[in-house]
C-alpha cells in the first residue's frame, strides 16, 4: 500500500495535480467513481469493479495529500471506532449496534 502511495503521489504531482486542483475536485472525482462502482457492480463486470475501486483509491491518496491527511491515518481512526462495535446484520442488510 505505501508503495502505491508513494506511486499515485508522484505520478499526481508531475501531472500537476497538486498544483492545479483543490482537495474539493478531488473529493467529487472520488464520489463520481463510487458512481461508477455501483454501476460496475449491478452489471456484474468484475474487471470495471476492479478499475472503479482503483479510481476511487487513487482520487482518496490525493485527498489526503491535499487535506495533509494520510490514508492510513485515516484507516486506523475507523478501524478504532469500529473494533470493539457488538451488533449483527439484520435482513436488507442493515447493521444494528447492540
Amino acid at each position: 500500500m505505501k508503495e502505491f502511495i508513494f506511486n499515485v503521489q508522484s505520478w499526481a504531482d508531475t501531472r500537476g495535480i497538486y498544483d492545479h486542483s483543490t482537495s474539493t475536485a478531488q473529493l467529487l472525482k472520488a464520489i463520481s467513481e463510487v458512481g461508477e462502482l455501483a454501476d460496475a457492480h449491478a452489471k456484474n463486470d468484475r474487471k470495471e469493479v476492479i478499475d472503479a475501486i482503483g479510481d476511487v483509491m487513487v482520487c482518496l491518496v490525493n485527498y489526503c495529500a491535499m487535506e495533509d491527511l494520510t490514508l492510513e491515518q485515516c484507516c486506523e481512526s475507523a478501524w478504532n471506532e469500529i473494533k470493539h462495535r457488538k451488533g449483527r446484520m439484520i435482513e436488507g442488510g442493515v447493521f444494528v449496534k447492540d
